[in-house]
């Protein structure tokens, strides 16, 4: 995630622009449906979008010279499904690019595709399973927002390893260096994330659990009194 301004080659970035922007206009016309059919989710739907912004914007020095970040963006996928996080990562990233110089106008689609895409995505998918194999919410949700964290970062890896294959071993052997340098650092901030998106939900299910409910995010045994 955070492919910095300019760094991949003129046919990946407007590639992954395009791959990226049909979620987004799809995205976008999820969210006016639900906020029309439901205004009152309106400031959840700014937690969402907050909570991707702050996490995602944190920047982690890797012990290989690198840096990690958390994306933040399973949270928004589970309480509203992934579509709708396409168009809410696409503003986040254009601030983060414009005003903290973190990615760039140039690989935003790359890195949209990573962190609003596959991420929320992968975090649904989990989420989903994890219920139906009769998971406490709780692990749920830590098992969706850390795997969607990883996988945004293995996806930004892939992006890498496609644009720069190794000149002797092609694209295997730079997938496996480009993830190198992300997973000593990002399993952890991984596994931290999902801790985090844990207790905001427990929060959120304490003080609003009526809205969660009816947003088929918990079931009614798991409303506490």
């Amino acid at each position: 995630m955070h492919i910095m301004e300019g760094f991949l080659p003129i046919e990946h970035a407007v590639g992954w622009t395009l791959a990226s922007a049909p979620f987004v206009i799809y995205g976008l016309r999820a969210v006016r449906r639900r906020v029309h059919e439901q205004p009152e989710q309106r400031m959840l739907l700014g937690v969402a979008a907050a909570f991707a912004f702050v996490l995602s914007a944190l920047k982690l020095p890797s012990v290989t010279g690198s840096c990690s970040h958390p994306t933040g963006t399973g949270l928004g996928a589970i309480l509203f499904g992934p579509v709708i996080m396409a168009p809410i990562g696409a503003v986040v990233l254009l601030f983060q690019a414009l005003l903290l110089a973190h990615g760039g106008l140039t690989t935003l689609g790359a890195n949209l595709f990573s962190m609003a895409i596959v991420g929320p995505f992968a975090a649904a998918a989990v989420f989903r399973l994890a219920r139906g194999l009769k998971c406490s919410f709780a692990v749920s949700v830590f098992l969706a927002a850390s795997l969607a964290d990883l996988l945004t970062y293995v996806t930004t890896s892939l992006q890498l390893a496609w644009a720069f294959p190794d000149p002797v071993g092609g694209f295997a052997a730079s997938f496996v260096k480009f993830a190198g340098i992300f997973a000593i650092t990002q399993i952890p901030l991984a596994i931290s994330e999902g801790l985090l998106t844990v207790v905001i939900f427990n929060a959120l299910a304490r003080f609003n659990p009526r809205e969660l409910q009816d947003m088929k995010v918990i079931g009614s045994s798991e409303v506490r009194a």
